[in-house]
C-alpha cells in the first residue's frame, strides 16, 4: 500500500530532520510568522464566491510528473491573483517532488493563508510548518491512531496553526468529528485503488461537523462540480492536478471562478 510506504519514508525523514535542525532553532524561526487565520479566510470567501484552496502540486506516486515548468513563487501569485482565498503547498519530497522551501517561498509571495500539505506524524512538523511560513496543516485521519490525531491536532493549535482533517470514509469522520478541527475535508481518491469518486463528497456531507469550514479534495475540474459540492453544504474546494496541469494555471482557475464570462 501507498500509505504505508510512505509514512515509513516520512518518519525517518522526520528523525534524519530532528538531528539537523534542532526545535529550539525552528521555535525561533516560527516566531517571525504570525499565521493568518486559514479556516478564517475560507469561511469568508465563501460567504460570496467559491473558496479555492490552489494546491502547488508538481507530482504525485500515481501520476508521476504533473508539471515539468514548476516555480513556487510565480505560481503562488498566479493563483492568488486568479482568486485562490488559500494556497496548499506539497511538502513532501520524495514522493511527491515538494519542499519546505517551496513552503516558504510561496508563502512570503502572497498574502492568502498557505495549508502544509504532508503526511504529519511528529509534532516536530508543527511547529517545522509555521517556520516555513505554513498558516495550517493538514492531518489524514486514514494515517493516524485516534491518539495521534488528538496529540497532532492540539500541537498545531500551540503553534496557532489551523488544522484541516481530512477524511476519506463515513468510519473516518466519526473518528475525527470530535476533535474541533477548524476545517474538515473528504477526498474523494480512494488511498488503496486511487480511484477518484466526487460523489464520496456529496454522500458524505451530512456526516460533516456543522461548525466547521468543509472542504472537498480531489476530482474537482469544472465549475459544475464546484456548484454541485457547495450545493452538498461545502465552503471550499481544494484543487491541485487539474489546474497544475493547465499552461496557465491562474487563467484556468479564473475560468472555474467566472465560468460566464470565460465564454464571452
Amino acid at each position: 500500500m501507498h500509505l504505508e510506504r510512505i509514512l515509513a519514508q516520512t518518519r525517518a525523514t522526520v528523525a534524519e530532520r530532528k538531528q539537523r535542525v534542532s526545535l529550539r532553532e525552528l521555535e525561533q524561526r516560527a516566531t517571525r510568522h504570525t499565521p493568518r487565520g486559514f479556516a478564517r479566510a475560507l469561511r469568508e470567501k465563501a460567504q460570496e464566491a467559491p473558496a479555492i484552496i490552489a494546491e502547488l502540486k508538481k507530482a504525485s506516486p500515481s501520476k508521476g510528473l504533473i508539471r515539468a515548468d514548476f516555480d513556487p513563487r510565480s505560481l503562488a501569485v498566479e493563483l492568488a491573483g486568479a482568486g485562490a482565498a488559500a494556497l496548499s503547498v506539497l511538502t513532501d519530497a520524495p514522493f511527491f517532488q515538494g519542499s519546505l522551501m517551496n513552503l516558504e517561498i510561496a508563502s512570503v509571495a502572497v498574502t492568502i493563508p498557505c495549508l502544509r500539505k504532508d503526511f504529519m506524524v511528529d509534532e516536530y512538523q508543527m511547529v517545522e510548518a509555521r517556520a516555513h511560513g505554513a498558516d495550517a496543516i493538514l492531518l489524514i485521519v486514514a494515517a493516524l491512531t485516534d491518539s495521534e490525531l488528538r496529540t497532532l491536532k492540539n500541537a498545531a493549535r500551540r503553534y496557532d496553526l489551523d488544522v484541516l482533517c481530512e477524511a476519506h470514509s463515513a468510519e473516518e469522520l466519526a473518528r475525527a468529528r470530535d476533535l474541533g478541527c477548524e476545517a474538515y475535508g473528504v477526498n474523494n481518491r480512494n488511498l488503496k485503488t486511487f480511484e477518484v469518486r466526487l460523489e464520496n463528497a456529496i454522500d458524505l456531507a451530512e456526516n460533516m461537523p456543522a461548525d466547521a469550514v468543509r472542504v472537498a479534495e480531489s476530482g474537482i475540474h469544472t465549475a459544475d462540480d464546484i456548484k454541485r459540492l457547495r450545493a452538498a453544504g461545502y465552503h471550499a474546494f481544494l484543487i491541485g492536478e487539474s489546474l497544475m496541469r493547465q499552461p496557465s494555471p491562474g487563467a484556468a482557475l479564473a475560468q472555474l471562478l467566472h465560468p460566464a464570462a470565460a465564454r464571452v
